[in-house]
């Protein structure tokens, strides 16, 4: 079996076992489910649809707002964004399109029109989307080729580290977390695909073009 990072490609080991098998890279530390215990489409799709996503949701509204306040203030409303992977309640869509702002939605499984990958924009948002990535070295340079010069990509997730019981950790425990990132996974995938700039902002992860 190929236990290679789906990332970088480098070497990796066991590194826990539920029931799952994990698996963490020798050079990004990245950590990954083993592939043999992914979900079917159909499973993925039932999980996905047992959110209770409600765009009038204040809270829900409140959670999504580092990537809602950060497009706020760094673009305008003349500027097209993308919500990648917006799921059943695309709420920053929601948010921003009530200040005047126009996303087009994409998600393969609930807003699936390709075509919108073939265009370019200003900025991307990807809301709790990257840990689901089964091939994150793919979706990164797709996310990259997507961006307008000087764009932002906007995304948000639990990072890794070191001191995170992982066995007790709520975000392995969603069995659609098949990709977990750590610092040195980002730093990757900033040198990979050639972004200019990272900040990392608590959950809040921006790459600029």
């Amino acid at each position: 079996m190929d236990n290679t990072c789906p990332l970088c490609h480098s070497n990796s080991s066991v590194f826990y076992k539920n029931e799952q098998q994990y698996h963490q890279c020798s050079s990004c530390n990245a950590i990954f489910m083993d592939s043999e215990y992914y979900l079917d489409l159909q499973q993925e799709k039932a999980r996905y649809l047992e959110h209770n996503n409600d765009v009038d949701d204040t809270g829900y509204q409140q959670f999504v707002s580092p990537i809602t306040s950060s497009v706020l203030r760094n673009h305008t409303s003349e500027q097209l964004g993308l919500d990648f992977g917006a799921g059943t309640g695309p709420v920053i869509t929601k948010v921003l399109s009530d200040n005047g702002f126009k996303l087009d939605l994409y998600d393969p499984f609930f807003h699936r029109n390709p075509n919108l990958l073939t265009r370019q924009y200003d900025y991307i948002v990807c809301c709790e989307v990257m840990e689901h990535f089964y091939k994150p070295d793919e979706e990164f340079a797709l996310l990259k080729q997507l961006l307008k010069p000087n764009g932002r990509l906007y995304c948000m997730t639990d990072l890794y580290h070191e001191d995170i019981d992982f066995a007790n950790w709520y975000y392995q425990k969603d069995n659609t977390h098949v990709f977990f990132y750590h610092q040195q996974s980002l730093d990757y995938i900033k040198q990979q695909f050639d972004f200019s700039n990272l900040s990392v902002d608590g959950r809040l992860v921006t790459f600029t073009d």
